[in-house]
């Protein structure tokens, strides 16, 4: 696997996501497809949250300190113990993108990382930092989907138009 690869896809994602959501109105970031489902709002809070607490941290921990039980975390319960709908969704942006470029630039700075190093998770196995870097970078991926199937339908949604011509989502 290239990791210096993988820094550098999550290093450019940082402009996909700023792009994606730059210039939202309110009505667009707080849209729902339904009730159970996400806006934009919950996403980028999410990702903010993710960025530090779960990935950047599960590669730091399992490179440092593979022996010790990762931190238990709950990114479910978050959206209401964080209060993600009343967070203002252009800061939660600013603070996502500073936090995703601090962790660019930590994972660059590393010098010969033991990317094998691995917390051997009881119900999974062995989880190594490779593991972790890998699925960061899955995890933008998966947001990115999420992120343009909901602006196609909020977009369908507000324009009332017939939106087959442009092809089947």
């Amino acid at each position: 696997m290239d990791h210096n690869r993988i820094i550098k896809k999550l290093e450019i994602n940082q402009g996909l996501f700023e792009s994606l959501f730059n210039d939202k109105s309110k009505e667009e970031y707080l849209w729902k497809l339904s009730p159970g489902k996400w806006c934009l709002l919950e996403i980028v809070c999410h990702l903010y949250d993710e960025e530090r607490e779960d990935f950047r941290a599960r590669v730091k921990h399992t490179l440092e300190t593979p022996q010790k039980p990762l931190p238990m975390f709950d990114p479910i319960v978050w959206v209401t113990e964080r209060k993600y709908l009343e967070q203002d969704f252009n800061e939660m942006v600013q603070k996502f993108l500073n936090e995703r470029m601090s962790s660019v630039k930590w994972l660059k700075s590393l010098d010969h990382p033991s990317w094998e190093n691995a917390y051997n998770h009881p119900k999974l196995g062995p989880l190594s930092s490779e593991h972790f870097l890998a699925n960061w970078l899955a995890h933008d991926y998966l947001h990115f989907r999420q992120i343009n199937q909901l602006l196609f339908l909020y977009h369908k949604e507000s324009s009332g138009n017939d939106l087959s011509y442009a092809g089947t989502w």
